[in-house]
């Protein structure tokens, strides 16, 4: 692991980003004292799991009924 002072870091951020993210961990110090790490964010990987909601949810009939008047005006600022 690289170490790298802090004023490196910040005039060459572009760089080292392109370097860390081919596979490099950098530490960066401040005055030779350890601060901080930059490294590779490794890509999370989700299992989907299609109908897994399956007997959770309810949707009532009526979900696409129109709004009664005055909840509808209070919607498009009449009240």
């Amino acid at each position: 692991m690289r170490i790298i002072n802090i004023h490196e870091a910040k005039t060459h951020l572009s760089r080292l980003v392109d370097e860390v993210s081919a596979g490099e961990e950098l530490t960066i110090a401040k005055a030779g004292k350890p601060l901080a790490r930059l490294v590779p964010i490794k890509p999370v990987k989700r299992v989907r799991k299609p109908g897994f909601l399956k007997g959770k949810i309810r949707i009532a009939k009526d979900f696409d009924a129109p709004l009664p008047g005055d909840l509808l005006d209070a919607f498009e600022g009449k009240t």
